[in-house]
């Protein structure tokens, strides 16, 4: 079958809002789906004239609610809608819709027969907003009553073991055009993947439209083409990945996949979110990714799948790096290099004898930094809300532990030469200081503090913020992320990425 394409879907309000959109993303698309139930009453009157209004072949879709459209009229206003859109072919092609999209349980002959004298190809679609579709293949031969159509199956997973069993089911699926897609975030490998289902198309929406389809899971034209290279992909492109729950946000894909641009490596690097270790581990090995990163939650309870495992992952206990190797996981630790390197450019030293170092949170990437502080020399206190767990990590190395709140205030000054924050407090917030999205909210900064912040979502937290205010030094986690991916992408493809 051919290299799927990319549909872009407009949900405009306007016929001409939709227009601009399909002239600013032409070199980005092959294709547009015209989402008429989102149009408003009086522009849906005039669907008819929207082909001959762009350079793309169009399929013409008027959405129900119960399938996740906006069109809440009953079945004879919509039928009237189809049938305006339908008449009056023009005797260029281009200026009638290519592709009309009827729902499974959508049949009404004249309609139909109207679409198959003009040779517009019908796509019979089914949604499930609610679960998984399992018999993926038996389900299109049902609803693909004559050859002339194109089956589509949309569904919302539960599961990421939704999601692989799609690539399961259809990694051999080469019959006729279909199209196949798992819906919001955990479904997203299926759309950077159409090729491995062999669908005919991958549906994308433009940015300025993006809240219309937040629930299904689109992204953008530009990222589709430009972060993952969605063109270039065939069955020689060597898979990588990163893969947390939720995952919200991850600047890896970008850096790993400009490595592979720079050192012209067939290879993309894409999110699979998941929120059970055991359902990633899964789905890699169903769709041969041969490394991934490793985030939270995932960090220790990804060793228990691991046939060996660098020094680093055993004495910090923590694992943010796999590698498939003979068929098995070999686990990494890039945490500790990534951030000592980035805290050595901070602070411009490599040792850090004399300075007492605040720890501030006691999980995975608290591991890491623990293990680099004991390295470089310096003196700690664990501080975590959970008591048990800061005297855990403490007493591996010899450090002081206590509890994070008010009532430790003075140990915490005591501590404070550098300040490391590794919690997930304060990402993707506003810059205002609260018990929410401020871990340390009830510290004043003297101005003599040194504050790295693992965070780099948004650039500058509540802690940094403040922290500036008083005079501190303030650092962010980017360069951390960017040279532990360095070391990632070595792992990953034996190559240097700084070279």
């Amino acid at each position: 079958m051919a290299q799927s394409l990319i549909c872009m879907t407009l949900t405009g309000k306007t016929l001409a809002e939709d227009s601009k959109l399909v002239e600013k993303y032409a070199k980005k698309i092959d294709l547009v789906e015209l989402r008429a139930d989102h149009l408003t009453d009086d522009e849906q009157l005039y669907i008819r004239r929207f082909p001959a209004m762009i350079n793309k072949p169009c399929i013409l879709t008027i959405r129900r609610d119960i399938d996740g459209g906006n069109f809440t009229g009953g079945e004879f206003s919509r039928t009237t809608l189809f049938g305006r859109a339908l008449s009056f072919a023009e005797e260029t092609e281009e200026k009638n819709f290519a592709y009309v999209d009827f729902e499974e349980d959508y049949h009404v002959p004249s309609i139909e027969d109207a679409a198959q004298a003009f040779d517009i190809r019908v796509i019979r679609s089914f949604h499930d907003m609610k679960g998984p579709v399992y018999n993926i293949k038996e389900k299109c031969n049902s609803m693909r009553k004559t050859g002339y159509e194109i089956p589509k199956i949309a569904f919302m997973p539960k599961t990421l073991h939704d999601v692989t069993n799609l690539f399961k089911e259809t990694a051999d699926f080469t019959d006729y055009d279909h199209i196949l897609c798992a819906m919001g975030p955990m479904g997203l490998p299926s759309r950077l993947l159409a090729d491995r289902t062999h669908s005919f198309l991958s549906f994308v929406s433009p940015a300025e439209t993006e809240g219309n389809t937040a629930g299904l899971g689109h992204i953008d034209p530009n990222t589709l083409n430009d972060l993952y290279r969605f063109r270039q992909i065939n069955n020689e492109t060597s898979l990588y990945g990163i893969t947390g729950w939720p995952l919200a946000h991850t600047g890896s894909p970008k850096i790993h996949n400009q490595g592979y641009i720079g050192h012209d490596l067939n290879a993309m690097y894409l999110p699979v979110r998941g929120p059970q270790i055991s359902e990633v581990i899964e789905f890699a090995e169903l769709t041969g990714i041969k490394g991934m990163s490793v985030t939270v939650p995932h960090k220790t309870a990804v060793m228990n799948y691991l046939s060996s495992m660098s020094e680093e992952v055993e004495k910090i206990e923590a694992c943010n790096t796999i590698v498939r190797e003979n068929d098995t996981w070999v686990g990494y630790n890039t945490d500790a290099y990534g951030f000592r390197r980035s805290l050595e450019e901070f602070l411009g030293v490599t040792k850090l004898r004399h300075k007492k170092v605040a720890i501030i949170g006691a999980g995975g990437a608290a591991r890491a930094i623990a293990y680099v502080i004991k390295q470089m020399g310096g003196k700690a206190c664990v501080f975590n809300r959970t008591l048990a767990n800061a005297k855990i990590l403490a007493d591996k190395y010899g450090f002081d532990y206590a509890e994070l709140g008010p009532t430790t205030c003075d140990k915490l000054e005591k501590y404070s030469d550098l300040i490391i924050q590794t919690t997930s407090v304060g990402m993707n917030c506003e810059l205002i200081s609260t018990p929410e999205t401020d871990p340390i909210y009830f510290y004043n900064f003297k101005g003599h503090e040194a504050v790295f912040d693992l965070i780099y979502t948004p650039p500058t937290t509540p802690i940094m913020k403040r922290a500036f205010q008083a005079g501190c030094r303030t650092c962010n986690g980017a360069k951390m992320l960017q040279y532990q991916g360095y070391m990632q992408f070595k792992l990953f493809t034996g190559m240097d990425y700084e070279k």
